[in-house]
């Protein structure tokens, strides 16, 4: 059986448009009727999305190379 999708699992903005395949329902078989399915999946979609918009910067940070950082940041000031 695989798992279910977590928000974990959206990483990039860029794979927002691969939700559909993304979101895995695990108990799709047990559902009553596809349209059960269908309904849950578009719930999971909003969840990821919203984990995304507010953990976005976040991520951001998390991804970026610490060789990426602003002068300010890294102690480096023009002056």
């Amino acid at each position: 059986m695989p798992k279910r999708t977590s928000p974990k699992d959206l990483q990039h903005w860029e794979d927002a448009t691969d939700l559909e395949h993304l979101v895995v329902d695990k108990r799709s078989h047990k559902r009553a009727t596809p349209a059960k399915g269908r309904r849950r999946n578009r719930r999971y979609e909003k969840r990821l999305i919203n984990h995304y918009l507010d953990n976005a910067d976040d991520l951001e940070r998390e991804l970026e190379p610490p060789g990426d950082l602003p002068d300010s940041v890294n102690g480096w000031v023009d002056g």
